[in-house]
Formats: C-alpha cells, sequence, structure tokens
C-alpha cells in the first residue's frame, strides 16, 4: 500500500511510519520542516514538504495514495490568542476537501477522548470539529483514534514538583484517568492504516489507567520523592498559573475547562462505554523518561 503519514517525524508519526515501512508499504512523511527531509528518507520514507493547511499541496500529496493518517501537530496552541477550535475546524475542512479531490479512500484519524461533546470539554471541542468535518466526506472508510491523556503532558508538572514540591491542577487526586504512550497509539494506527474496511468507526487508545494519586506516587518513586502529592486546586488559580507560564488566556481557559471535564468524569463517559484493551506501554516504563527530563 501507499501511505500518507502527517505529523512528520513526531511522538506518533515517526513509529508509525517505521511501522508501515517494517510491513513492506511505501510512505510518504509530510513535514512542514525542511529539515527533516534528510531524517525521513533516512527512514526509507518519500519526503513531502510543505503545509497541511496548503489544499493544493495536500491533494497533491494525496493523490494516488491507498490510505492517510491525518492529525494536527498541537504545538499551534501557545502562539498568541489563535482560537484552537477555529484552527482545527479550518484544517478539517482543508483535509475533508484535499482527501475528496485526490480519490484516497482510507483514512485514519488523529482525534481525542473526548470528542464526542459538543460543550464543556474545553479544546477537545476541536476534536469534535475535526470529527465532523471528516465524517462527511462520501464513499471513504474512516476511523477515528480517541487516544487517552497523553504520557508526556504529565512533564509539564516538572516545574512545579520543582518548585512547589507538588503536582497541582484542576483535576487529580483520586480522579482516575486513562493514559496512554504514544508508541500504543502509533501501533494501533498502524494496524488500522493496514487493515481494508467499510464505513466509520471510532477506537479508543489507552495504555494505563491510574488514578493520579497513583500517578504522583509512580513518578515520585522515579526522581526520588515518594512522597510526592497530586492536589487539585480551583480553576481560576490554574487559569492564573498557565497564564502565568506564557499561555495565552484563551488556550489557558481551554486547558481549564478540559480539566474540570477530567474532574467531574465526564470527558471520560463514552471511553468507559467502550473500553479498550490497554496497550504494552505502562506509567513505569513513562516514568522513566520523567526521571530523564527532572534532572
Amino acid at each position: 500500500m501507499k501511505i500518507i503519514v502527517t505529523g512528520s517525524l513526531g511522538n506518533i508519526s515517526q513509529p508509525l511510519t517505521k511501522e508501515l515501512l517494517q510491513n513492506g508499504h511505501s510512505v510518504t512523511v509530510i513535514s512542514s520542516n525542511p529539515e527533516k527531509q534528510k531524517d525521513i528518507e533516512a527512514l526509507g520514507a518519500t519526503a513531502a514538504i510543505g503545509s497541511i493547511d496548503n489544499l493544493a499541496f495536500l491533494t497533491r500529496t494525496f493523490t494516488g495514495s491507498d490510505a492517510a493518517y491525518c492529525m494536527i501537530p498541537p504545538n499551534f496552541h501557545f502562539h498568541g490568542n489563535l482560537d484552537p477550535r477555529a484552527y482545527y475546524r479550518a484544517i478539517g475542512e482543508t483535509y475533508a476537501q484535499a482527501i475528496q479531490q485526490s480519490g484516497v479512500k482510507r483514512v485514519v484519524h488523529l482525534s481525542s477522548v473526548g470528542a464526542h461533546l459538543d460543550k464543556d470539554s474545553g479544546i477537545i471541542l476541536a476534536h469534535h470539529d475535526m470529527e465532523q468535518a471528516l465524517k462527511k466526506i462520501p464513499g471513504i472508510a474512516l476511523t477515528h483514534l480517541r487516544p487517552t491523556a497523553f504520557y508526556y503532558n504529565l512533564l509539564g508538572f516538572v516545574g512545579a514538583i520543582k518548585k512547589q514540591g507538588v503536582m497541582a491542577s484542576n483535576y487529580g487526586a483520586d480522579d482516575r484517568v486513562p493514559w496512554v504512550s504514544p508508541l500504543d497509539i502509533a501501533a494501533v494506527a498502524a494496524k488500522e492504516l493496514m487493515t481494508l474496511t467499510e464505513g466509520i468507526k471510532v477506537r479508543y487508545v489507552a495504555s494505563d489507567e491510574l488514578p493520579c494519586i497513583e500517578v504522583a506516587r509512580i513518578l515520585g518513586a522515579a526522581i526520588g520523592k515518594p512522597d510526592l502529592k497530586w492536589v487539585i486546586k480551583s480553576s481560576e488559580e490554574t487559569q492564573n498559573g498557565l497564564e502565568a507560564a506564557g499561555v495565552p488566556p484563551r488556550v489557558a481557559a481551554g486547558l481549564v475547562e478540559m480539566n474540570a471535564s477530567m474532574h467531574s468524569g465526564v470527558l471520560f463517559e463514552d471511553y468507559y462505554r467502550n473500553r479498550p484493551a490497554l496497550g504494552k506501554t505502562k506509567l513505569t516504563d513513562f516514568a522513566k523518561e520523567f526521571a530523564a527530563v527532572f534532572k
């Protein structure tokens, strides 16, 4: 199969590309960074240098392919006052047009847990809109991958642990959260891309399910702080802390609302109704990476 992978050589796209190549497929990796071309080609893939918001480029790259993995890099979250939901909506429409115009028939879309919600989920609403845009495309086989909370988002607590000695947000403590490794997402994405199917389906991806107090215990043990706690603070305190750290107010508000939906459990309701088999990479595995960054 000829498969298109978006996301350059990111945390998911790189292991995904490697697995597809190992299974004998022809892979083209889209990257907006020309400096990534040599690294992409070193893997044995073809590099397509351009932007996913360029319809002509995206259509041209998709044309002649059997399948495409579509995602939106999250690094735009910290670019000024950009509205994440509006940005996702625009990119979703561009993806939809490129898929239709190119004729690609198999699409795997990286969405998010909570994308079933149409309100009160903060920045996750952007994923909801993206799903709606892709669902309108006639005649394609579409899988929405909905990964849970990413392990590497826990790295955002490093500074607070060093300064305050605790993990703190407007979710945490006894809240039970399903977590996921990019490696497990890549493995599921590869299987979906290599599987011929019909219609639209949703597939959740998770690696571990743990209360936040247990997350703190595991990470604390890895960094030599066995008494590390994860405490809950107010949404207002969380908003102020994010803004103080340089997060744009609109994005901070979206993160706070998302966290609140995690605390209430609403974000995970559909996940637990459609609970997947857990992946291989556990939090104890990620704790080694966390400790290396913490030093």
